[in-house]
């Protein structure tokens, strides 16, 4: 493991260790521990009492952070060329189709959201080996198959993420930059929080949100009192 440097240390120092902190505060004080010359992104890490090995137990959706990511998306639009023109209006920074499909066969994958249309799923769903594992494969369930393109880029741009439980149970995602006033850190991770909350399958026994860490990209994990945010 990296050395932490002076600053880092300082930093985790002001981390109280077996404390769990309300997310009000937890917000806040990322913003005090935060020690890298750049903008972090502020990540939450969410562990789920769920088995996502169960159809029944997959936790997946899609949630509009209240004051956006602060990450500028990269959306690529996998259009016909009637419907090439709202993309870019829209805000698509890549718009076409087969010179892009070609493009992701030789390997291209610098976008961060696909959105296309039904009619094309076929052409695009070919290339599942390369977009699936990436997390860029569209999907009508969080509104990336859609006939209204436009407003799917959109929807996008202001801040629309999808997130799904990984295998061990966790939901990552980002919820803003250390830059965010702490209000703002605050409302975005509660949005996510209470979203999964009422996603809860009905198969997931005992305690559904077990734990939740707050981070940026450099620091340490906050723990949060899930009681804070789920009573």
């Amino acid at each position: 493991m990296a050395k932490l440097t002076k600053k880092q240390k300082e930093a985790a120092s002001k981390i109280e260790k077996n404390k769990l902190y309300s997310l009000k505060d937890a917000s806040s004080l990322l913003k005090v521990v935060a020690s890298a010359k750049f903008d972090e992104s502020v990540d939450i890490a969410v562990r789920l009492g769920v088995d996502p090995r169960k159809a029944n137990q997959m936790v997946r959706g899609v949630v509009t952070l209240p004051h956006g990511t602060g990450k500028d998306t990269k959306v690529l639009a996998l259009v016909t060329p009637d419907k090439e023109a709202e993309a870019k209006a829209a805000g698509a920074d890549y718009v076409g189709l087969d010179d892009y499909l070609q493009k992701i066969k030789d390997g291209w994958t610098d976008v961060d959201v696909i959105i296309t249309m039904p009619s094309v799923m076929g052409k695009v769903g070919a290339l599942g080996r390369v977009l699936g594992p990436r997390g860029l494969m569209p999907n009508p369930n969080t509104g990336t198959v859609t006939l209204d393109v436009a407003k799917a880029v959109q929807e996008v741009k202001a801040g629309k993420i999808d997130f799904k439980v990984d295998k061990n149970g966790i939901v990552h995602s980002a919820v803003g930059k250390v830059s965010f006033e702490g209000a703002k850190l605050k409302e975005n991770a509660n949005e996510l929080i209470q979203t999964l909350l009422k996603l809860k399958p009905s198969a997931a026994k005992g305690t559904y949100i077990k734990s939740i860490a707050l981070s940026s990209t450099m620091s340490a994990g906050i723990q949060i009192d899930t009681k804070s945010v789920t009573a």
